[in-house]
C-alpha cells in the first residue's frame, strides 16, 4: 500500500503541473503561478518580481511586475490590466508553444501574450530578467519570442524603449493607469514624435497635453541645464533609419529609478529613496504654466518670468485684442504687416527658445549653413521660420508658429519670417540702445571700483548674518512648539505613541500622499480612529504652512470642517493628527464611478449644502475670518455617513473685518479652482473661494473634472462646457449620466445657475456665500442670469507637484501649483 501510494505521488508529480509558493526564477510547461498559494517569479539578481498584487485601495487582482528591493511595493508592469480578477483564483501558465496565459477558475484565458514559437522542437521557459524585462525564451537556441519590454504600461526603468523600431513599425509608448487603484487604460499616452524634429508627446485622448520640444543631442526641449541631483541617469536618444527612440540608463549601480506618466498626466522620473521609504522626483516635466501645450497660441512666447507670461513676438500683436486684454490668449498673436509673396521680408532671430511644434526638414545635411538655410526658407512663401540644428541640419516651419517658449538659459536660437520694413524699425532701435549701452558702460565702471572697496566689508557682514539665521530657525521651531502648547492648548502626542498607532508608518497603514508628505490612518490606544499628516523632508511645504494650518484649524469649529485633535512635534518630526473620514474624499466618489456606486442627487445636493456652510462660516461666522485660497474636491472629506467637511488649511488667510482683499506675490493653490484674478494678478478675497466652489459645485453635479475635461466638439473645460449648454438651453446636459434615481429638474437646474453665478469673470458680480446658501435654501429664489466664466477655455492642464494637497490627496489628480509669482 505504501509503495502505491508513493508511485502515484511520482506520477502525479511528472504529468501534472506543479503549484509553487516558493519564488522561482523560471516557469516551465509543466510549472504555474498561483495566486491561491502567493507563488511569484524572481529574476536572478532578485531585482525585480512577478506575481499576483493588488493595487492600492482595490481588491481586484492583478500580475504585475515590481521592485523587488523596494518595501514599497512599485508595479513598473501589469498584464491583466484591463481584465482584473475578483478574487484569488488566478493562474499564469506557460503553453508549448510560448503562449503565456492568465487563467481564473479553469475558464478560457482572461489574458495572454499571444506568443506563438513556430519550431516543433522549441522549448519555451518564461524568465524575469534582473532588468524587469519579463521573456519568453526558447531554452534550445536562446532566442526571445516574447517581452514585455515591447508592451510597455505606466512605466519606464532602464533599458526600456520609448519610441519606434521604424524596421519593424513597432512602437513602445507609455500609457496611464485609469487611477491609483485602477490600472487599466488610462487617459494620457506618452509618445515619441517622429515627424520633422523628434519630440516626446504628451496626449489626453487625442489633444495634446504638453510636448517636450525637439532632441538638442543633450535633452528635450533644449531647456537650462540639467541640475546636479538629475545626473543619476543618462539619457539615451537613438535616431537613424531603422529606429527612433529614447531610452535612460542609471549612472550608479546602486541607484533605483523609474520613469512613470500617472493617472493625471503628471510625467516625473523618481529614485528610491532607502532611508526614507519614499520615491523622490529627481526631475519632473510640466513643471509650469509654460509647460502647457500652446498657451499662449500662435507666435505667442511664454515666459514664466514676465507677468502676463504670455507676449507676442516682436512684430506681432494679439489676433483678438479684446480677449487677450481679458487673459484669453489662445487665439495667440498675428504678424503686424501680413506677409504675402509679394511682401519684402527677413529673419529677425529669437533666442532661448523651445522651437516650435510641426516641424520639417528643409535640407537634410548637418553641415548647411545658416545663410543657406535662410536662402532656403526664404524662396518658400509659406515658410514661417526656420532653425539651424546640430541633429539634421535645416529645419523649417509652414503655417503658425505653435507652443514656443522662453528661457533664461540653453533654448535655441529660431528665425521668423517678418516683413523688412518692421527690421528697418528694428535697427534704428538698436543704434539708439548702443549708444545708451556706451553711457552706461562708464557708469558701471566707476561703480565697479567702488564694489571692490567694499567687498571685504560686505564678508565680514556675511558671516555674521550666518550666525544670525542659524539662531533664527531654531527660534521658530521653538516658535511653533510654544503656540501650541501655551497659545492654542491642542493636545501634544508623544512620537512613541503615533508610532504604534500607525504600525510604525507602515505602509499598509499609507492611506494618501500629497505635496506636504505621506498621510497614516492610525488607531490610538483608546480605540480612536485618526488619520495622521506627516511632513516630509522634501516636502514643498514647511514651517510656516504647519503653524498656520495649526493655528487655524485648532480655533475652528463647525460640523462642515475637519477636526484637529491634536499634534506631534519630536525634533525634526512634525505631525498633524486628525479624525478619521472613513470614506476619504470626495473625488474618489464623483471622479470614479461606476454604475451602482454613483451618488444619487439628494446626496450630491447635500455635499453642496454642507461645504456651502462651512466656507459661510469660514468668511463670517468664525472668530478668526478665514479665506481658505485651495478648495477642491480632494480637499472635502467625508464621514461614515457623507457629510462633507472641508479640510487642509495649510495656505488659509486671516482676513480684517475692514480688509476685503489682499494681494500676494506668491500665487499658491490648484489650477481649474484658482480665480483669474488670484492666479494672473495674485489678488485674493472670499471671492476666491466663492469661484472655487463654483467650479466645485459643477464638477459635483457632473461628476467631471474642470481640468482635463475633453469634449469631442469644441476644447473648452467645464466651465466653457456648461456656460456653452447653458447658452444654447440645454444646461441640464450637463448632469452626470451616472446619476441614478430620479433627477429633480428645478433644484438642479438652481444649482448650475448658482454655480456660474459663482465663476463669473469679475469678483464683483460673483455672489458671497451668504447670497449662496439662500440660493440654495430657498426654492422660489430668483436668480439673476449669469455673466461669462473666468478661464473658461482650456488654458490650465494637469502639470506640476503639489503644494497643497488634502489629507488624503493620494488618489488626487489635481495638480497644485507652487510659487507663481504674481503682478
Amino acid at each position: 500500500m505504501v509503495l502505491l501510494l508513493i508511485l502515484l505521488s511520482l506520477f502525479t508529480s511528472l504529468f501534472l503541473p506543479t503549484r509553487f509558493a516558493a519564488p522561482l526564477y523560471t516557469l516551465s510547461l509543466n510549472q504555474t503561478l498561483a495566486d491561491a498559494t502567493n507563488g511569484t517569479l524572481v529574476s536572478a539578481g532578485e531585482s525585480f518580481e512577478l506575481g499576483f498584487f493588488s493595487p492600492l485601495n482595490s481588491e481586484n487582482r492583478y500580475v504585475g511586475i515590481w521592485f523587488k528591493q523596494v518595501s514599497l511595493q512599485t508595479p513598473i508592469w501589469v498584464a491583466n490590466k484591463d481584465d482584473p480578477i475578483t478574487d484569488s483564483s488566478g493562474v499564469l501558465t506557460i503553453t508549448p508553444t510560448g503562449n503565456v496565459i492568465i487563467t481564473s477558475d479553469q475558464t478560457n484565458p482572461i489574458w495572454s501574450s499571444n506568443t506563438t514559437i513556430l519550431s516543433g522542437s522549441a522549448s519555451p521557459v518564461l524568465k524575469l530578467l534582473d532588468t524587469g524585462n519579463l521573456v519568453v525564451v526558447d531554452s534550445n537556441t536562446g532566442n526571445y519570442s516574447w517581452q514585455s519590454f515591447d508592451h510597455p504600461c505606466d512605466t519606464l526603468v532602464p533599458g526600456m524603449k520609448l519610441g519606434w523600431d521604424l524596421s519593424k513599425n513597432q512602437e513602445w509608448y507609455l500609457t496611464s493607469w485609469n487611477s491609483l487603484p485602477d490600472p487599466s487604460t488610462g487617459d494620457y499616452t506618452y509618445k515619441v514624435d517622429p515627424q520633422g524634429l523628434p519630440q516626446l508627446v504628451l496626449r489626453q485622448g487625442s489633444k495634446i497635453s504638453y510636448r517636450s520640444g525637439p532632441w538638442d543631442g543633450v535633452r528635450f526641449g533644449g531647456g537650462p541645464p540639467l541640475k546636479q541631483n538629475t545626473t543619476v541617469i543618462n539619457p539615451i536618444f537613438v535616431y537613424n533609419t531603422l529606429s527612433v527612440y529614447y531610452t535612460f540608463l542609471n549612472n550608479d549601480g546602486n541607484i533605483i529609478s523609474r520613469f512613470v506618466v500617472n493617472q493625471s498626466g503628471l510625467l516625473e522620473h523618481l529614485t528610491w529613496n532607502q532611508g526614507s521609504g519614499e520615491w523622490v522626483p529627481v526631475i519632473t516635466l510640466r513643471a509650469d504654466l509654460c509647460d502647457t501645450y500652446d498657451t499662449c497660441g500662435p507666435y505667442g512666447i511664454c515666459n514664466t518670468n514676465d507677468s502676463p507670461t504670455c507676449h507676442c513676438m516682436d512684430g506681432f500683436v494679439p489676433k483678438f485684442p479684446v480677449e487677450w486684454n481679458r487673459l484669453d490668449r489662445t487665439g495667440g498673436c498675428v504678424a503686424k504687416t501680413e506677409l504675402n509673396c509679394s511682401v519684402a521680408a527677413g529673419f529677425r532671430r529669437f533666442s532661448r527658445l523651445k522651437l516650435p511644434d510641426t516641424s520639417h526638414f528643409l535640407v537634410n545635411r548637418t553641415e548647411i549653413s545658416r545663410v543657406d538655410c535662410e536662402e532656403a526658407c526664404l524662396k518658400d512663401c509659406s515658410c514661417m521660420g526656420f532653425a539651424r540644428t546640430d541633429i539634421r541640419g535645416c529645419v523649417v516651419w509652414s503655417g503658425e508658429l505653435l507652443d514656443m517658449r522662453e528661457y533664461n538659459e540653453g533654448g535655441q536660437d529660431l528665425y521668423v519670417r517678418v516683413a523688412a520694413s518692421e527690421l528697418g524699425s528694428n535697427k534704428a532701435k538698436r543704434r539708439a540702445l548702443i549708444a545708451s549701452v556706451t553711457v552706461i558702460s562708464g557708469v558701471l565702471a566707476l561703480g565697479l571700483i567702488s564694489w571692490c572697496v567694499i567687498r571685504k566689508r560686505r564678508q565680514i557682514t556675511a558671516q555674521k548674518k550666518g550666525q544670525r539665521l542659524e539662531v533664527a530657525s531654531q527660534r521658530v521651531q521653538e516658535n511653533i512648539q510654544s503656540a501650541v502648547e501655551e497659545d492654542l492648548e491642542l493636545p501634544l502626542f508623544d512620537l512613541a505613541t503615533i508610532s504604534t498607532a500607525t504600525n510604525n508608518f507602515s505602509y499598509e497603514n499609507k492611506i494618501g500622499e500629497g505635496g506636504f508628505g505621506p498621510v497614516y490612518k492610525g488607531q490610538l490606544s483608546t480605540g480612536q480612529e485618526v488619520a495622521v499628516k506627516r511632513l516630509a523632508k522634501t516636502s514643498g511645504q514647511g514651517l510656516k504652512e504647519f503653524k498656520n494650518e495649526v493655528i487655524f484649524i485648532s480655533k475652528l469649529q463647525h460640523r462642515n470642517l475637519v477636526r484637529l485633535l491634536g499634534c506631534c512635534i519630536h525634533g525634526e518630526e512634525r505631525m498633524l493628527i486628525y479624525e478619521y473620514m472613513p470614506k476619504i474624499s470626495l473625488e474618489l466618489h464623483i471622479f470614479n464611478q461606476t454604475r451602482g456606486t454613483s451618488l444619487d442627487w439628494q446626496k450630491r445636493f447635500d455635499i453642496i449644502v454642507g461645504i456651502a456652510r462651512g466656507l459661510l462660516y469660514l468668511h463670517r461666522d468664525s472668530r478668526l475670518r478665514i479665506i481658505h485660497r485651495d478648495l477642491k474636491a480632494s480637499n472635502i472629506l467625508l464621514d461614515k455617513d457623507m457629510n462633507p467637511k472641508i479640510s487642509d488649511f495649510g495656505l488659509a488667510r486671516m482676513f480684517g473685518d475692514d480688509q476685503s482683499e489682499e494681494n500676494t506675490n506668491r500665487v499658491l493653490g490648484t489650477y481649474g479652482y484658482m480665480s483669474p484674478e488670484y492666479a494672473i494678478d495674485g489678488l485674493f478675497s472670499v471671492k476666491s473661494d466663492v469661484f472655487s466652489f463654483g467650479v466645485l459645485v459643477l464638477e459635483i453635479v457632473s461628476g467631471k473634472k474642470n481640468r482635463g475635461f475633453y469634449h469631442p466638439d469644441h476644447d473648452h473645460n467645464l466651465l466653457g462646457h456648461a456656460w456653452k449648454l447653458w447658452n444654447e438651453g440645454k444646461p441640464l446636459n450637463l448632469a452626470d449620466a451616472m446619476m441614478e434615481g430620479p433627477i429633480p429638474t428645478p433644484e438642479v437646474l438652481r444649482c448650475i445657475q448658482m454655480a456660474l453665478l459663482c465663476v463669473q469673470d469679475r469678483p464683483e458680480d460673483r455672489p458671497t456665500m451668504s447670497v449662496v446658501l439662500l440660493m440654495l435654501d430657498s426654492e422660489n429664489a430668483i436668480l439673476p442670469p449669469p455673466k461669462q466664466p473666468g478661464f473658461y477655455t482650456e488654458r490650465f492642464t494637469p502639470e506640476t507637484d503639489s503644494s497643497s494637497t488634502g489629507i488624503y490627496p493620494l488618489a488626487s489628480n489635481e495638480v497644485t501649483m507652487s510659487a507663481v509669482h504674481g503682478r
